[in-house]
């Protein structure tokens, strides 16, 4: 564990940023707001909000974007993805954001919309998101977030080709790659390393994920290739009907991942929230970021 001292002096540079999806149905809606408004207070650097497989929520992520920033004041990042677009259809889409004022993207290849396809290029699309990075640069002067996966993207050839493409994505214009989520800080710490001898210097911000339910945390998991340790399995274990029990040792194992992650140097952390405010303003307080309430209305 951090020492006092430790803590106040990693604290003070300290930046957190929340991930939501777009809801989809009333009750869900409701939730996510509620939960945008409970952590819009501490101030993140950015909120962004997910496109769903081949670009199935686009209205909807555009809406709780816009929605989002024009309420809390919390500069919104917008997912935008190759799959399912023309070029022209992403200009469209990006020319309506800098019009509205986002600035930010997350810029993704994306997932197709049934899991179990062979990933092809839309006719007509960016191919991939190194190319889709390039064309909203041409666009306007977005600020960028891509894709970085510690444990290999489930299509990498190769973890070189991995350290490779993403530096690509660096060169193309982005400005910062977020992480998949993992739990070995070690993982992270070696892609860290990595990245750092291939020369790429934008910020490697890592995804964490506090775990709100095991089951569907195994199902994410194996979708996009990040391992689960056996001390999880372990901890977890039969905890399926004890919510608060769970969310006792999802708090524990979060704070002490995060904390050892400060320990090496990490001042960024991307929050993957579900929806869900709990968890995360919980980890955030216990690390001392208790922003304002100039959001909270």
């Amino acid at each position: 564990m951090m020492t006092v001292q430790e803590k106040q002096a990693a604290r003070n540079d300290l930046r957190v940023s929340f991930e939501f999806f777009p809801p989809k149905t009333e009750k869900m809606e409701e939730t996510m707001w509620r939960s945008i408004h409970r952590l819009a207070p501490l101030n993140p650097s950015f909120v962004s909000v997910t496109y769903g497989a081949g670009g199935t929520t686009r209205d909807r992520t555009h809406g709780s974007v816009t929605r989002i920033q024009g309420e809390t004041g919390i500069p919104a990042a917008a997912h935008l993805t190759c799959v399912g677009h023309t070029k022209d259809e992403i200009e469209q889409i990006a020319r309506k954001y800098w019009d509205e004022g986002i600035r930010s993207i997350v810029a993704l290849r994306g997932d197709l919309p049934d899991a179990g396809d062979t990933y092809e290029p839309t006719p007509g699309g960016y191919p991939y998101a190194v190319d889709l990075v390039a064309g909203l640069k041409e666009i306007a002067d977005f600020d960028i977030s891509v894709s970085a996966y510690p444990e290999m993207h489930p299509d990498a050839p190769s973890a070189d080709f991995e350290i490779d493409y993403l530096k690509r994505k660096i060169d193309a214009g982005a400005n910062r790659a977020i992480t998949q989520f993992f739990f070995d800080n070690e993982t992270y710490l070696r892609f860290r390393d990595k990245c750092d001898a291939a020369g790429i210097t934008a910020p490697i911000v890592p995804g964490i994920l506090p775990v709100t339910n095991f089951a569907s945390l195994l199902k994410f998991a194996d979708m996009c290739g990040a391992s689960v340790p056996e001390r999880l399995h372990w901890r977890f274990d039969g905890l399926d009907e004890d919510p608060e029990t769970r969310r006792m040792v999802a708090f524990h194992e979060a704070i002490s991942q995060v904390e050892g992650l400060m320990k090496e140097g990490v001042s960024d952390f991307h929050f993957y929230t579900l929806n869900r405010a709990e968890l995360t303003y919980a980890i955030c307080h216990a690390l001392g970021i208790r922003g304002t309430d100039k959001a909270a209305a």
